[in-house]
């Protein structure tokens, strides 16, 4: 597999990343179950490419119905099924709705008046999941989208949505943030939606995000948060709406702080709300436990812990 993205790096951590990438290479191509499972559902859709691309309106919209026969309709929407659960939309895929259980276009609604100019930059979305920032990048002209996703269902979806669109310039790689600090002064723009407080280090992280990006570069950082504005972060004792994989839950100034010692300029708190289940519910696509289930039903405005329920938090900051 061609990476010539990588040859700007310097020789150790091009090395090093190209070890690390050849690992995941076997990985998916091995005989593993799961990894069998999900290559099987992107085998399905492989000779198929969509006429009709939309990646302007909230519906990241690949295909239309009238492009296939409704054998081949009935199909692809047994083998969308198989991507379940889907936790980032929605989409539209050959006249298939996608309701996800999250509303993301909500999310790339707010950060959209302070979006920088993303033509011809290389970019990170960390934590891509199945690709529908990514997808929403598409119209601004970016050289090059680098999704880093380490979780097997998540970038199988993403290269079986993408062998449908056929985006040249979108690219996701079995990597976790702790890779991010590799690609030294290599981004343009860093995107870190919905990652840092499932990190044990989170100063650290953003400090690698710092390295990663070219003097001048933006990080826009999107995170679960708690209501107020003393500089303070929760540590839950296990878990943190029923997430045991949650450390610090910050508030928003707390966040603001963590940018600027990790190097950060021109930090920007341009957004910040009480979480809701409008926006992260059940649906037909993700049946399993979502926001409402993670609150005390008797008081919405706390965790099954008892502690606060989350807001979310939109930063943005200048290397």
């Amino acid at each position: 597999m061609h990476r010539n993205y990588l040859q700007e790096l310097s020789r150790r951590n091009r090395l090093e990343l190209l070890e690390i990438l050849t690992s995941g290479d076997t990985l998916l191509a091995s005989q593993k179950k799961g990894v069998v499972h999900y290559r099987n559902l992107c085998g399905e859709l492989a000779n198929l490419h969509a006429q009709h691309l939309d990646f302007s309106d909230d519906v990241v919209t690949i295909g239309q119905a009238d492009e296939l026969t409704e054998t081949d309709l009935a199909r692809i929407h047994q083998t969308l099924k198989g991507f379940m659960p889907w936790r980032k939309g929605p989409f539209n895929i050959f006249g298939i709705e996608i309701d996800a259980e999250w509303r993301s276009q909500r999310k790339w609604q707010r950060l959209l008046p302070v979006l920088p100019d993303l033509s011809g930059q290389v970019v990170a979305d960390i934590g891509c999941n199945n690709g529908y920032y990514m997808f929403r990048m598409v119209p601004h002209h970016p050289k090059l989208v680098l999704g880093f996703e380490p979780l097997l269902h998540h970038h199988f979806t993403f290269r079986a949505l993408n062998s449908l669109a056929g985006c040249a310039n979108l690219r996701s790689e079995l990597l976790g943030v702790e890779h991010l600090g590799l690609f030294e002064n290599y981004f343009d723009t860093v995107f870190m939606m919905g990652i840092l407080y499932h990190r044990i280090s989170p100063v650290e992280v953003l400090k690698d995000a710092h390295k990663s990006l070219k003097e001048g570069g933006t990080l826009i950082v999107e995170s679960q948060a708690i209501p107020g504005s003393e500089p303070v972060a929760l540590f839950p004792e296990t878990t943190y709406g029923k997430a045991p994989g949650t450390w610090f839950v910050p508030s928003g100034t707390c966040l603001v702080n963590w940018l600027k010692r990790a190097g950060f300029s021109q930090v920007e708190l341009f957004c910040q709300h009480p979480m809701d289940d409008s926006e992260q519910r059940r649906t037909e696509w993700m049946t399993f436990e979502s926001y409402r289930d993670f609150l005390d039903p008797a008081d919405p405005g706390k965790t099954m812990e008892g502690y606060p329920a989350p807001w979310r938090v939109f930063v943005k900051a200048i290397k």
